[in-house]
């Protein structure tokens, strides 16, 4: 009897030092993503593999659903150390990077090959600057294309002056692009959206498609405005504190499948997006379509201002001009320049 007890005390500890002790490095990563989301299925995918290519040393604690707080909170935290990765959208990667905001900025982007262009060729210099700052970037995970959702039928920009226009309280690059339409915005917490739509306080909101039906703005207004306001971008970072913890060769591990598993995201959160749009078409919502050359371009001539005014706050002119005439050129030619 002592000898079969002391096997199974041998077994059991053989299994919890398999499964406890083998992994040596846990990355704490907070997302605002709730469970069950195309976020967090693809961040547990992301993180099985990581544990299987690393021997089951290096591996994620995810915090969903903003238990940590907003993505300033999660940043302060990180800081300190008591995060080491995160999901962020532009307004926290502009916290550390500034200038990584131009990705943010109005009417940049036209087609998700625009996107995945400057995406790309912009990628080293971004991830140097965040890693200047004490951060690695993993990849690209961009939340969507924004539109502008109204109550009253905008067919051009001379119609959306004469809305109540909602800005997220604190969105300098929001502000600008609102600034150039002519609009005076009404700025409000996300949290206070929804009453504000139900009071009339404000007609008008700007979001990707998902979040419209996600936060249910959506069942508040009548149109949305087809041309897309702006790609609202997102990525994950570590802190080079915590991935300089880890051996290389698992580095080497955690940047390639951070790439894969983000660019499967990127894919996944373009069909959500999609999807949404169906989905408040067939609830009555009505979509406008902006096909009159002289309105399309006057959209494009007041984000190309808004652009201009915030050189100097966030990015630099050479930046601005170096984006826009990569853009150019990849539109006219379909590759990028030599």
């Amino acid at each position: 009897m002592k000898r079969i007890f002391g096997s199974i005390t041998l077994l059991i500890v053989l299994v919890f030092s398999t499964n406890v002790f083998a992994q040596k490095h846990t990355i704490k990563f907070a997302t605002l993503a709730p469970e069950g989301s195309t976020w967090m299925n693809v961040m547990r995918e992301f993180d099985k593999d990581l544990r299987e290519k690393t021997g089951g040393e290096v591996g994620f604690k995810i915090y969903a659903g903003g238990v940590l707080g907003d993505e300033k909170d999660v940043l302060r935290k990180m800081r300190i150390g008591q995060v080491h990765a995160a999901g962020f959208t532009g307004v926290g990667m502009g916290e550390i990077l500034p200038e990584v905001r131009i990705l943010d900025t109005p009417f940049l982007f036209r087609s998700y090959e625009d996107i995945d262009f400057i995406h790309e060729k912009f990628y080293d210099r971004f991830s140097q600057g965040f890693e200047k700052k004490g951060y690695v970037l993993l990849g690209w995970a961009e939340v969507g294309f924004v539109y502008i959702y109204t109550k009253s039928k905008v067919e051009d920009l001379n119609a959306m002056k004469k809305v109540k226009m909602w800005v997220w309280e604190g969105d300098r690059v929001a502000e600008a692009t609102f600034k150039a339409f002519g609009l005076r915005p009404i700025p409000l917490s996300i949290i206070d959206v929804m009453t504000a739509l139900q009071t009339n306080m404000v007609e008008a909101v700007y979001t990707s498609p998902l979040g419209a039906v996600v936060l249910q703005w959506f069942t508040k207004v009548n149109y949305m405005t087809e041309l897309p306001l702006a790609n609202a971008a997102g990525a994950i970072l570590i802190s080079a504190k915590q991935f300089n913890k880890i051996p290389a060769e698992q580095q080497a591990i955690l940047k390639e499948l951070g790439k894969k598993y983000l660019a499967k995201l990127t894919r996944l959160s373009r069909k959500d997006n999609e999807d949404s749009i169906e989905t408040m078409k067939q609830s009555s919502l009505q979509v406008i379509a902006v096909t009159d050359a002289h309105t399309l371009q006057s959209y494009y001539d007041a984000g190309r201002q808004a652009r201009r005014s915030l050189v100097g706050q966030y990015y630099s002119e050479e930046l601005l001009d170096q984006v826009e005439s990569a853009l150019a050129n990849f539109r006219k030619t379909g590759k990028a320049s030599e």
